[in-house]
């Protein structure tokens, strides 16, 4: 262990009370075709909550806990970005990818606390040890303690101020506690001073965040383990059902346990424990497992056996300022807090959730062992396929073949490879197979740390055989998913399956497969069979090959609040899918390069309606920045006429829908996809095909920016007219003029100099 380094005294500026405002209730992301029944259950709930806003500014950075190696990039990390509004973020500590992630929880339900946190909410009712960041359903939030004031029978409190940085999170409660979160990736750690030598802590396992459900737990065993620690187990169900084990321990022994008296449909216990301070200060540390409780205790005494609490804040530091110096950008402190924030988020999932000891349950509930020690869960895929996983495998190529290959494994324990997964578990949620483009873009990048036989049959089977989320039979047969015989999503199901086939195809033809890659090259061109030649959008048909009418092209659809043919979005912004992998082939259908510019300038410019619960938000014309399937399509104008519209929407992209507050992220981060865009098109370019190992060059929105890649090589970014925003003409990559917009990864991982002229 690091030898102990004293906190220095803090400067964070606090965020302060300033007035009241609410939340309401809303949903964004469905599992497909199972939670309609609850859409009654949906209207009734009412999240109109009483709440006080804080001051909209981003707090002064603090001092360094004792001594980082090189640079200090944490100093432009702000965990509050995101917090207020869609972003769905949290910021409590954490490590990169880890299991564990404490934090305050306001409240434990309702659209508005996916990650159980709102910036403008005043109440807390404790702070639990798991969570997902920035996604659109509720999860985890196991776990949880709230040091209490003198009125014992307050089971929540209000902030009174609050700060964050990379490590650490400390809260003023209203009750007279000041409190202090740091972790490690399996352990959270509490330190409290509370304003007298009377001391209670409250503990809550039957707390968890909750989506359309109001029995969490389903099952719960606990143990009190002498008068200092407590121990047990949960089986809950909200969006997967998963099992989770626990041990608590505090660095003093209480003086009386009391158990609360259990509400209707309440599992699991709640107790207030007394302590009797000398100085009011105490200490709690809480580890989680998947595996048990013996898994538990094994990581809290692998990771933090002691309570030294400052020199877990510093260990935490340094973890992420390893990560963040992968990228050196030439900006001012406000552009570089927006940028090393979303590199923050980028890594806060996957989480690896096997034990210390490389234990893992996985999605059918065994006990196995994980390959180097790393089973990742959190795969929000039909968000990350589009950047975040590209984006690993320029910055983290070592953390790559660990992805590929719990995708594997989950395939081997599920029949299919994952679709969103949780825990270890699968959600469903979302449509496509989307761990397929990201196994083939490892693949055509030259990664080999996996089975590429095992990975292909996985595909197959993926593709092949019928699960919750795709019927094989009616695809094939039609070409296309009919509106008649699916309930709903099926121009955007027939999209996103086309992709996967593209994806299966290269794999197998780079396998020297002919016959499978002939086969779904075929079935990837299914989304012309959904083409209008009319408007020249991608528009529904039923079984007997008539286009869907009356036709509404702008309105959105959403398989909970209004279903219809696309997924969180309308006709425009799905037709654009399938230029991910054949934007030939859509230039072609859209009559040439002339026609598709005009189309491109339709879009940009159609005005619609505004509705975040339906996708539309970060609005530009008929693109919606705020979800992903539009994530792509600036960069199409690097294929039209007009280049240099394209550069100018990213421009105003980056300008608009990002800052350095709060409300700093438009729609939900969603696990780092939208961080990911971010910092691509900083960087100046981006996977619009996300698996053929390639990037569209758009226009760095820096300087110059030097990427750390393997083996000490880098690569060298500098923009030359950026002050004056001019248009980029020519790119040139170690003084050879790049021709055509696109460039390969495999180029730039040699390492050199990318200069936009």
């Amino acid at each position: 262990m690091p030898e102990n380094i004293l906190l220095e005294p803090k400067t964070n500026g606090f965020y302060e009370v300033n007035k009241c405002s609410g939340a309401l209730f809303g949903l964004k992301r469905t599992p497909f075709m199972k939670l309609l029944p609850y859409l009654v259950y949906l209207i009734i709930i009412q999240q109109l909550m009483a709440c006080q806003e804080f001051k909209d500014h981003p707090p002064r950075k603090s001092k360094a806990v004792g001594k980082l190696e090189g640079k200090d990039y944490t100093q432009w990390v702000d965990p509050f970005i995101g917090t207020d509004g869609t972003g769905h973020t949290f910021p409590g500590p954490s490590w990169p990818m880890a299991l564990v992630q404490p934090g305050p929880d306001n409240r434990d339900i309702g659209w508005d606390y996916t990650s159980g946190y709102q910036f403008q909410d005043r109440q807390i009712l404790g702070f639990s040890h798991s969570r997902a960041s920035g996604t659109g359903i509720n999860e985890f939030g196991d776990v949880l303690l709230l040091p209490l004031g003198e009125d014992k029978t307050k089971h929540k409190s209000k902030k009174e101020e609050e700060s964050a940085e990379v490590g650490l999170y400390e809260v003023r409660l209203d009750n007279g506690v000041n409190v202090s979160l740091t972790s490690t990736p399996r352990v959270g750690i509490h330190r409290y001073e509370f304003p007298s030598e009377e001391a209670t802590v409250y503990v809550n396992l039957q707390h968890g965040l909750r989506f359309l459900t109001d029995s969490l737990v389903l099952e719960s065993q606990v143990k009190l383990e002498g008068n200092h620690a407590i121990s047990g187990y949960a089986r809950t169900k909200n969006w997967v059902e998963r099992r989770y084990f626990f041990y608590i321990e505090f660095d003093q022994k209480w003086q009386q346990i009391e158990q609360k008296q259990k509400e209707p449909k309440e599992v699991a216990p709640k107790y207030l424990i007394h302590f009797k301070l000398g100085d009011g200060k105490l200490m709690a540390k809480v580890a989680l497992s998947g595996v048990s409780v013996k898994g538990a205790k094994a990581n809290m005494k692998t990771e933090a056996p002691d309570w030294q609490f400052e020199s877990y804040v510093l260990q935490a530091k340094k973890r992420w300022n390893k990560l963040l110096s992968k990228i050196e950008i030439e900006a001012d402190d406000d552009q570089k807090t927006i940028f090393y924030t979303a590199l923050y988020h980028l890594y806060l999932q996957p989480a690896n959730i096997a034990d210390a000891n490389g234990q893992y349950r996985g999605a059918d509930h065994k006990v196995r062992k994980a390959p180097a020690g790393k089973y990742y869960s959190t795969l929000s895929l039909w968000d990350t396929y589009r950047a975040a996983h590209p984006l690993y495998t320029l910055l983290s190529p070592d953390l790559v073949n660990g992805f590929i290959n719990s995708m594997l494994l989950h395939a081997d324990a599920q029949g299919y490879l994952p679709i969103w997964t949780a825990w270890g578990q699968e959600n469903h949620c979302m449509i496509g197979n989307h761990a397929i483009p990201v196994i083939t873009d490892a693949y055509m990048k030259g990664f080999s740390g996996f089975d590429e036989d095992k990975a292909l049959e996985a595909m197959l089977r993926s593709t092949r055989e019928n699960h919750l989320n795709s019927d094989w039979e009616i695809y094939n047969q039609y070409g296309y998913y009919p509106f008649d015989l699916l309930d709903n999503e099926s121009v955007s199901r027939t999209l996103e399956s086309g992709l996967d086939d593209y994806c299966v195809a290269i794999f197998a033809q780079e396998m020297e497969e002919e016959s499978i890659a002939r086969s779904y090259f075929k079935r990837s061109e299914y989304y012309k069979n959904l083409f209008d030649p009319e408007t020249k959008l991608m528009r529904g048909k039923d079984s007997e090959g008539n286009f869907r009418s009356p036709f509404d092209p702008i309105t959105s659809t959403s398989p909970m609040n209004n279903p219809g043919d696309y997924t969180e979005a309308n006709a425009w912004q799905y037709s654009w899918a399938s230029a991910q992998y054949d934007v030939a082939g859509l230039i072609k259908l859209m009559g040439g390069k002339a026609a598709f510019t005009r189309q491109l300038n339709t879009f940009f410019s159609l005005k619609g309606e505004e509705n975040k619960h339906l996708g539309q938000e970060g609005m530009i014309g008929q693109y919606a920045h705020g979800n992903e399937p539009g994530h792509h399509i600036p960069y199409l104008y690097a294929y039209s006429d007009s280049p240099e519209k394209g550069q100018d929407l990213l421009r105003t992209i980056c300008r608009d829908f990002y800052s350095s507050t709060p409300s700093g992220i438009t729609g939900n981060e969603d696990c780092g996809q939208m961080s990911a865009w971010y910092i691509f098109t900083t960087l100046g370019f981006y996977p619009v095909n996300p698996a053929n190992g390639t990037f569209v060059l758009g226009v760095p929105q820096v300087a110059r920016a030097t990427v750390k890649l393997p083996k000490g090589k880098q690569l060298l970014i500098r923009n030359n007219h950026l002050q004056d925003g001019s248009e980029v003409k020519a790119v040139f990559f170690n003084g050879q003029k790049v021709e055509g917009p696109e460039i390969r990864y495999q180029d730039l991982m040699k390492g050199g100099e990318l200069v936009f002229e």
